[in-house]
């Protein structure tokens, strides 16, 4: 069954952060998003939009502001032959069985929809669809896709699983495991483990499980960021324990600071420049001793969409990771715009942690 997520207003639209909340919140509880639609407040093209879908196989939620939640309920009740009643101070279609503050699901044939009346700076009300879908993520390290699924087809036929793989970076493939009508996903997932040991994390979230396996062991980390600006940090505090874990992290977007605070040698800005390997593995010694942390990540790069140069093009990132014990430096190429840039460089910078130490981290 098709998934389908409907926005009816135009704060949807622009209001980015809260947008992104919604979604987040969907996806947390629901499958794959088949389609996502906007409808600015009073589009006539919504009554035929909402026919559609509810008279096929689908799920819907709708998201409409609290001003417009009782005349979306009266173009469902137009479309499904039903009318409004009050319930719980809510104007809803009258075949609404389950409903909660500000929420509501319906089934209409072989439908389901949920209304849901979200507001600016408001807690997203209960989501009542759900998949009941049997799956399961986990991610794979130091393998491309290719050898991937020439490795784990086999064990997937075996427990009669089907196997999704998605690049997340070079060398981080995140697997979606689902089970068929008599698939074993615990003994897939078991035997792939043992086929590669110190390659597949069997977590959905890497950020959590570094929290967990941090904390677990007593360890801190801290970053040195430049071009990313903070991403990586965000990508950690976005989490809840990353207190536990984040001793820090310093934005040394300037050479001076660079040099200021975390002691980059000077004579290394004009020799190599501030996007090098020589810089980030400073970087990352620096950012150990100013926090005593155990990991410490430095990035330092073009992100573009300008800057670039012959020998180092838009897209050119430097990594360095360093443990109590040792640290290693890496040089990226990356492409895309300066945020998709960002992104992958905070993405390889997660991917390089886990499998610096593999004995802690698988």
């Amino acid at each position: 069954m098709k998934f389908h997520l409907l926005f009816i207003g135009n704060k949807f639209v622009y209001n980015k952060a809260l947008r992104e909340y919604i979604m987040r919140k969907v996806e947390q509880n629901c499958e794959y998003i088949s389609s996502i639609t906007h409808f600015k407040e009073g589009e006539n093209a919504l009554f035929v939009y909402l026919e559609e879908y509810l008279n096929t196989q689908s799920q819907l939620i709708v998201v409409t502001t609290k001003n417009n939640f009782s005349t979306v309920g009266k173009v469902i009740s137009t479309v499904t032959g039903d009318n409004q009643v009050l319930k719980e101070n809510m104007l809803i279609p009258s075949n609404s069985e389950i409903y909660k503050d500000s929420s509501y699901l319906l089934e209409f044939k072989e439908s389901i929809v949920n209304v849901i009346a979200m507001d600016e700076m408001k807690k997203m009300p209960d989501i009542l669809i759900s998949s009941d879908l049997n799956k399961e993520i986990v991610n794979l390290f130091d393998e491309d896709r290719e050898s991937a699924l020439a490795l784990l087809n086999p064990v997937a036929q075996t427990y009669d699983v089907n196997l999704e793989v998605v690049t997340i970076v070079e060398g981080w493939l995140q697997l979606q495991v689902q089970s068929k009508k008599y698939g074993n996903i615990s003994n897939f997932i078991e035997s792939s483990k043992q086929l590669l040991p110190q390659k597949l994390i069997v977590k959905e979230n890497i950020i959590t499980h570094i929290i967990e396996t941090l904390d677990d062991a007593g360890r801190k980390i801290s970053f040195a960021e430049s071009c990313t600006g903070g991403l990586l940090s965000y990508y950690f505090t976005s989490h809840n324990g990353a207190s536990k874990i984040l001793d820090g992290a310093l934005i040394t977007y300037s050479n001076d600071l660079k040099d200021n605070w975390i002691a980059v040698e000077e004579k290394l800005f004009e020799e190599y420049g501030a996007v090098s390997a020589q810089v980030v593995e400073q970087m990352s010694e620096g950012a150990m001793n100013v926090s005593d942390a155990d990991y410490t990540i430095a990035i330092s790069g073009i992100a573009g969409d300008t800057g670039g140069t012959e020998e180092k093009p838009v897209g050119t990132v430097f990594i360095g990771v360093r443990t109590s014990s040792q640290h290693k430096e890496f040089r990226l190429q990356l492409s895309g715009d300066r945020n998709y840039v960002q992104h992958q460089s905070a993405l390889f910078a997660i991917k390089l942690l886990v499998t610096i130490d593999k004995e802690i981290f698988f």
